[in-house]
């Protein structure tokens, strides 16, 4: 058991219990926390989530104690898969981001495996999570979601990112409850006067102008698809069921048919201004949907809620996740003990061992099996928000005497095969599997797929 600094708030503390073999006991090594961030500057406490590449991890900074969730990806994984170049554009959006109510990056960096994410740690669970343990959201917890997300897609909007992937797995909860969106692999940066064109995101949420976009009836989609999918995902959490009968497999026109065709059954239990709210979220209409916060803050189903109170987390949410467990599927801990051919805390003797291995090898052998590979990585870059937050360059060493103080946090899942990359084409995207987001599971933390 490690008894370790809140992510959150570091007045308070949290015990996150330590399984995964002995590389990863409270036993203090010797650190002095300078030089650049690596692999060596965190303890690995427990496995809490899993990708197509990798898994993530509940992670302690040796340093300053602080708690976050590490996602690691294996590079020769995802070089197969041709996912790198993804991973990179997601490490690019996310040093560009900070808001309270996303999953922040903290750090990235790679060793000879893998290519690593440093990000907030949120241990209370996703909504697709809660909603598979039978949690009933009301009116009021909706309120408050609602309030809260819009603010986060109004500060992606002045940063002209399109999330395109918003829907129950991808949005988590900190300790107190508040919601926070994760998972920016198939976001994209917006060209101010081109819009976006690619058939992306998970199909039950994705908004009827992106079928449009790809069967070639318009030019293209700009931010009203987040709300749509905003739309969808509150109207799910508080009917359990979606409004649209789309999965997986089905094709761009028929999605369109479905949606343009579908009479929408607004829950029962909510109040007419909840339902106008879920209504001109669900505007076929982009114009006309909501996509502004003011807008937001203008509708009557708002009124009771003062929007600078929301973004200081003043106003208390109704449900809080238990503590005395961690919010998420307990067999990513037993897959990475004990299926995992390269489990994270063997890292170091596995990679001592492969540099001994080396050491015999000849100079053209270590060139032809080292370097070439490296390559193909050399883009993905290194990130410390710390020495950002401090005024120096990311590559800089880092001040030893630096205080911890100065490293409290300010503030990600769906299942890969669910979600459509930015480059899938119309004639790809009918052949994926059928929808299986209702008897999926799903992490503590982040979404990681990168795929």
């Amino acid at each position: 058991m490690v008894i370790a600094w809140s992510p959150r708030d570091p007045k308070q503390t949290v015990k996150i219990g330590c399984t995964m073999g002995s590389g990863h006991s409270s036993k203090n090594e010797a650190f002095d926390g300078t030089g650049k961030v690596n692999f060596d500057h965190f303890q690995i406490l427990r496995a809490i989530g899993k990708g197509s590449f990798g898994k993530v991890c509940i992670v302690q900074k040796k340093d300053t104690k602080m708690m976050f969730a590490m996602k690691y990806m294996n590079k020769a994984a995802c070089a197969q898969q041709d996912a790198i170049s993804n991973v990179i554009k997601e490490v690019d959006i996310l040093k560009k981001v900070e808001h309270v109510f996303l999953v922040n990056l903290w750090y990235c960096f790679q060793d000879e495996e893998d290519m690593f994410m440093v990000v907030d740690l949120l241990l209370g669970g996703d909504l697709r999570y809660h909603m598979q343990e039978d949690l009933n959201f009301t009116e009021q917890h909706v309120q408050l979601y609602l309030a809260e997300l819009t603010l986060a897609l109004d500060y992606l909007r002045s940063k002209w990112i399109l999330h395109r992937d918003i829907k129950p797995d991808n949005i988590l909860l900190d300790e107190e409850g508040h919601v926070h969106i994760t998972d920016f692999n198939i976001a994209s940066e917006m060209r101010r006067s081109e819009p976006a064109t690619s058939l992306s995101g998970t199909k039950p949420y994705m908004a009827p102008e992106i079928f449009s976009t790809a069967l070639g009836e318009i030019r293209g989609y700009t931010f009203p698809i987040d709300w749509w999918a905003l739309g969808v995902t509150m109207f799910e959490l508080l009917k359990k069921r979606r409004p649209f009968n789309i999965y997986a497999d089905t094709n761009p026109q028929d999605t369109l048919h479905i949606i343009y065709n579908t009479k929408i059954h607004y829950p029962s239990n909510v109040s007419d201004e909840m339902n106008d709210f879920l209504r001109q979220l669900l505007h076929l209409n982009p114009e006309q949907r909501i996509q502004t916060i003011q807008a937001v803050q203008s509708h009557p189903v708002m009124s009771n809620l003062n929007l600078e109170q929301v973004k200081a987390k003043a106003i208390k949410p109704l449900f809080v996740p238990s503590k005395d467990h961690l919010n998420c599927d307990p067999t990513y801990e037993l897959e990475e003990m004990i299926i995992e051919t390269k489990p994270l805390h063997k890292k170091k003797k596995r990679l001592a061992k492969q540099s001994s291995k080396k050491d015999s090898l000849s100079s053209e052998m270590v060139n032809r099996s080292v370097d070439e590979p490296s390559d193909l990585f050399k883009a993905f870059p290194y990130y410390d928000r710390e020495l950002v937050l401090n005024g120096c360059s990311p590559g800089s060493p880092k001040d030893k005497n630096m205080n911890p103080d100065q490293t409290k946090q300010s503030s990600e899942s769906a299942h890969p095969a669910d979600v459509i990359n930015s480059n899938i084409t119309t004639s790809q995207a009918s052949n994926f599997p059928d929808d299986n987001l209702h008897t999926a599971t799903h992490s503590c933390m982040a979404n990681t797929s990168v795929s």
